[in-house]
């Protein structure tokens, strides 16, 4: 069993949780829910993920295929030619440590090399045969996503018996799996899914019940940023969805059930992570991941 404090990449070592950490994302894409088409220039892309960086992001997230509900998959080729040059200039630019959002293992081993040290695959390492074996070889960090479906899919009646328990059990098979292929513990961070193959009501369940997550015994990595789930939830387009983005993230975060958070308003979500330590210190409990027992 690995310490669950801790979260392994290539070349470092990072402790979410104490305080949790902001991942800022970098979608490289014509057509992602929230901001495709912004940064598909690669100068755009890194600009803006400099400037996500200067608002305090820990961690950056780069992306070159959507996988908004409904998105099709894009070639090899395509997603190559947009997140390796970006990867590229930004491990020449900043210390942050960049993270890949692919399920494609070709893209992943390129974008390792060339200075990523995380993966983030929406299929958990089991859409592309050789993806564990690129995280294996190049002792890459992972976060492991349940999905029900396809992008192109999973939003098409998705339903679920006990959606808390069947993602829970879903993460503790890859989690073996993982083991079995020689990754180690330490290097997974795990991803619920929210909104992959999800009504809203499956993703509220979710959210209620995040701490199912922690038996997994690794850090929780959150995405809930401007989801469609807050648009039904408030009626809200996605350019008014930050306030209920941060009720949700504020909400995990003060029960302790998310170490990691993955979102598109980093300097607004800093800001909240600042106000609520400042709180829980105030009660005398100390940090968030202090008050509620040991971060997972």
């Amino acid at each position: 069993m690995s310490d669950s404090s801790i979260w392994q990449l290539r070349d470092r070592t990072l402790t979410p949780g104490s305080p949790p950490l902001v991942m800022g994302i970098v979608n490289v894409t014509p057509d992602s829910f929230s901001d495709g088409g912004r940064y598909l220039d690669p100068d755009a892309a890194v600009a803006h993920a400099m400037e996500l960086v200067e608002r305090g992001a820990d961690l950056l997230d780069i992306g070159g295929e959507s996988t908004r509900p409904g998105s099709q998959p894009i070639s090899l080729e395509d997603e190559l030619a947009r997140v390796v040059p970006v990867v590229r200039r930004l491990a020449q630019l900043t210390s942050v440590p960049l993270s890949v959002d692919t399920s494609k293992a070709e893209v992943a081993r390129q974008a390792l090399e060339a200075g990523a040290h995380i993966v983030n695959d929406v299929t958990a390492l089991q859409g592309d045969p050789a993806m564990l074996e690129v995280v294996r070889t190049h002792e890459a960090g992972a976060i492991v996503m349940h999905m029900r479906g396809t992008p192109a899919t999973m939003q098409l009646a998705p339903h679920y018996e006990n959606v808390v328990a069947e993602v829970v059990e879903f993460l503790e098979a890859r989690l073996q799996t993982c083991r079995n292929v020689g990754i180690a513990e330490s290097r997974l961070v795990f991803d619920p899914g929210i909104g992959f193959g999800k009504t809203r009501e499956h993703n509220l369940r979710l959210l209620s019940h995040l701490e199912e997550l922690r038996r997994l015994g690794r850090p929780v990595c959150l995405g809930v940023s401007r989801k469609g789930f807050l648009g039904k939830l408030l009626d809200r387009p996605l350019e008014r969805r930050l306030a209920g983005s941060l009720a949700a993230v504020c909400y995990a975060l003060m029960r302790g059930s998310a170490q990691i958070v993955r979102v598109h308003d980093v300097a607004e979500t800093r800001d909240a992570l600042v106000v609520l330590e400042a709180l829980k210190a105030s009660e005398g409990g100390g940090s968030l991941a202090g008050s509620t027992g040991p971060a997972v």
